[in-house]
């Protein structure tokens, strides 16, 4: 079986974007499938690209399997969402694993803190608890992590 292609994500693709970013964010069990929902999110992709974000796609022969995006100034991890017919694949692995290749020193993210199987797993990957803050435009409380390369104490 062929390995889904990450590869940056073309404008044409938002909508499938967004509708694997809900969905996956969905299964989570943390908020319920929405119009308005899946509407945000159309509208944030375009938002985020535009104050910095670089999105890529796992492409699995046409589909949008996943979703990831990354602040590269700021070292951070913004996004990562695996498509629900496709999780427990490797490919959330597969997607950060690519993440630390384009940010092999240090890697900044924030999960809510509600969403135990995310941070339970980004612990799992290495990365670091370093404080939990409340997110003002959500309500929610955020955990936020980091990973750095070992030796790197920079």
């Amino acid at each position: 079986m062929q390995e889904p292609v990450i590869r940056p994500a073309r404008p044409d693709e938002y909508d499938a974007v967004a509708t694997v970013w809900m969905e996956s964010w969905v299964s989570t069990g943390l908020d319920q499938p929405s119009d308005v929902l899946l509407s945000n999110l159309r509208a944030r992709v375009p938002r985020e690209i535009a104050n910095g974000w670089t999105l890529f796609v796992a492409d699995d022969r046409g589909t949008v399997a996943a979703m990831l995006a990354v602040h590269l100034p700021h070292l951070y991890l913004d996004q990562l969402f695996v498509a629900p017919g496709h999780q427990g694949r490797s490919l959330g692995r597969q997607l950060l694993a690519f993440t630390r290749q384009l940010l092999p020193d240090e890697i900044w993210l924030r999960c809510v803190r509600e969403n135990a199987k995310a941070w339970s797993w980004y612990e799992r990957e290495g990365f670091v608890f370093e404080k939990a803050a409340l997110e003002p435009a959500t309500g929610r409380m955020m955990k936020y992590y980091r990973w750095k390369k070992e030796g790197n104490n920079r």
